[in-house]
């Protein structure tokens, strides 16, 4: 019988802690963050990154998974991921933004360059903060961890 009980009180806790659920962190594309400000606007956060960078592999891992960022960017911001080497053209604000190649294989995004430039050098990550009026407000250089993005974000609200 204690079997049986220790048994119901092992699966209970294990079936409860496998119904916690995660809150995914909500990213948009530029086509759709310009149709949603015309809605609701809220300032855009964007996350200029490139596959190779290590430190920005940092920030989508610890940074952009905690639960109290992810809830402050999903309830007051639109997220957006910029690949600063992204190939396709975006269009934003009517203009089309291309990528701009500079060697054999390298280059940048035009709307990263527009975004990420600090001190006329773009480093990865850069997050960038723009406005209800797409502006930039700031440019965060390199990692930022949870407890300090979620202060900036907050002085935003």
């Amino acid at each position: 019988m204690k079997k049986y009980i220790l048994l119901l009180i092992f699966f209970g806790c294990v079936s409860s802690f496998a119904q916690e659920k995660e809150t995914l962190l909500q990213t948009f594309t530029f086509e759709e963050v310009e149709k949603k400000m015309k809605q609701t606007p809220k300032p855009i956060i964007v996350f200029n990154y490139t596959d190779w960078c290590k430190i920005c592999f940092g920030m989508k891992q610890t940074t952009f998974k905690n639960s109290e960022v992810i809830t402050l960017l999903n309830k007051h911001f639109y997220f957006i991921l910029l690949n600063g080497e992204e190939k396709k053209e975006i269009l934003f604000l009517g203009k089309n933004f291309k990528f701009l190649p500079s060697g054999s294989n390298t280059g940048v995004h035009e709307l990263t360059k527009a975004l990420a430039t600090v001190h006329k050098k773009i480093a990865y990550p850069t997050t960038t903060i723009l406005n209800s009026e797409f502006e930039i407000d700031a440019q965060l250089v390199g990692f930022y961890n949870s407890k300090k993005i979620r202060q900036v974000l907050e002085k935003l609200l």
